[in-house]
């Protein structure tokens, strides 16, 4: 949807809302307001829910240092050899065009070599360059492009990959930020060389979806004729891998054209978390918490500053909190969770901008 397209009603509350988040700062350029548009339409014209939705996004973005991952975030090895994702082209729309040959994609080998938080920031990273991307193909284009199309090429997906509860996990949270963050960003989702048990899976989350999120969403078998024909019918082939029907090759000659994406494969035990045991470093301290005890930190902040830290457990899990008080009100940064320190050193950081006491 465009704001150029709304109709009289809607253009009144695109209006209204336009200016009851004026005070934002936007991520994103947004000369023509296709980018504001997207929170309205995610809540079906609901001003209220949208700003609410929209406010929390941004909070987000700066909790999490969203604006600087592609400058400061540096993609882990095991993401980048390992977890299938790229652009190959643009669709006949001047949409990019991502592709994610996931059922190649040894998600157990990833969740057993990253923690979650690291996963649903890799998706992050993935998400802003693709609105970096659509920016640089609105300014070719000429026009506003606010939407991507993308294959998810299910080939030798098995069940066993599926039924790793970190795996399922990783997956609910990478659509809960996408929900949360990146609203009405797809034009067109194509999943391909899906199995049986896929698409009875899809049969039991459909009556969850959306009929508008439905509408985008083309499921496919093995048959690559038919496939590769509804792929044509939105990319031309020059555009599109000669692996999934296109004329596109690397210049190796490479059908699935592996310098844009590469194609998933087993990842290697040696990035397992069993087998790169965290070690403490020179600035450490070690502190002693017996079980079920708590150890406070806590930090008068006088000017704006990041707080960062690093920790990590030798025997068993442990749980954070982070949240600050002023005027005797407890309001959580970071809500108690339980990590896996145990297996892997916890990094994070927050931006500390009120002048207040943190624990």
């Amino acid at each position: 949807m465009e704001v150029s397209k709304l109709n009289e009603k809607q253009r009144e509350i695109f209006n209204r809302f336009k200016i009851s988040v004026k005070d934002c700062q936007l991520p994103f350029d947004d000369i023509e307001g296709n980018y504001l548009l997207k929170w309205l339409s995610a809540r079906s014209f609901n001003e209220d829910q949208a700003e609410k939705m929209l406010r929390k996004s941004l909070e987000w973005r700066k909790m999490n240092r969203i604006d600087n991952l592609l400058d400061e975030w540096e993609i882990p090895e095991v993401m980048d050899k390992y977890h299938s994702m790229g652009v190959c082209g643009n669709d006949k729309f001047a949409c990019p065009v991502w592709v994610c040959a996931y059922g190649n994609t040894d998600m157990k080998g990833i969740m057993m070599s990253v923690n979650m938080k690291t996963y649903v920031r890799y998706h992050a990273y993935v998400s802003e360059r693709s609105h970096k991307e659509m920016h640089r193909l609105s300014q070719l284009a000429g026009k506003s492009i606010t939407t991507q199309t993308i294959i998810l090429d299910m080939e030798n997906l098995s069940s066993k990959q599926m039924g790793y509860k970190p795996v399922r996990e990783a997956g609910i949270e990478m659509a809960k930020q996408a929900e949360a963050n990146y609203p009405e960003s797809l034009r067109r989702i194509f999943i391909i060389n899906a199995p049986k048990f896929f698409t009875l899976l899809f049969a039991i989350v459909r009556p969850l979806m959306t009929q508008v999120t439905l509408d985008k969403i083309r499921v496919f078998g093995s048959d690559k004729s038919e496939w590769s024909a509804a792929l044509l019918e939105d990319i031309d082939a020059d555009q599109l891998p000669a692996h999934y029907g296109g004329t596109m090759t690397d210049p190796d000659g490479d059908p699935k054209c592996p310098s844009k994406f590469n194609m998933g494969g087993p990842v290697p035990k040696s990035y397992y978390f069993a087998y790169n045991k965290p070690v403490p470093t020179s600035d450490m301290v070690k502190a002693v918490i017996p079980s079920s005890n708590k150890l406070k930190l806590k930090f008068e902040i006088t000017c704006p500053v990041i707080l960062k830290w690093e920790f990590f457990t030798e025997d068993g899990d442990i749980g954070i909190n982070i949240f600050h008080r002023k005027d005797d009100t407890k309001v959580d940064i970071i809500p108690n969770e339980r990590i896996d320190s145990h297996l892997f050193k916890h990094e994070g950081e927050i931006v500390c901008k009120e002048l207040c006491t943190r624990k």
